[in-house]
């Protein structure tokens, strides 16, 4: 099966995610098992605000400094059998006010 990384973008920050919303991210296992695919990893990230470092030709800057409204906030790693059914568990991923990206990942052993 081929693996896909589905990022998780927010305007609201981890701390203010309503019960329910962490309750559906604590779900997806079953979600993408039910469509048969299968959640392989999945993160939260840190408040970028707070702990990211931007590194742009070598130079460190504190903070993310990327110009959006949105922040990724997290990201499963998914496996499923083609992108269509990596899409419809994606579907799935609860976000309150973003959305999500759905990239393949390069299985560099198979190259």
């Amino acid at each position: 099966m081929a693996q896909y990384a589905v990022f998780l973008y927010e305007r609201v920050a981890p701390e203010n995610l309503p019960p329910e919303v962490m309750q559906a991210h604590m779900d997806m296992p079953d979600r993408a098992a039910e469509l048969g695919g299968r959640i392989v990893a999945g993160m939260a990230l840190q408040p970028p605000a707070e702990t990211a470092t931007t590194i742009r030709k070598g130079e460190l800057t504190d903070g993310p400094f990327l110009e959006t409204k949105e922040v990724l906030g997290g990201v499963f790693v998914i496996e499923a059998r083609d992108l269509d059914t990596a899409l419809a568990i994606a579907k799935f991923t609860p976000v309150v006010d973003g959305g999500v990206e759905v990239v393949p990942l390069i299985d560099f052993q198979v190259l």
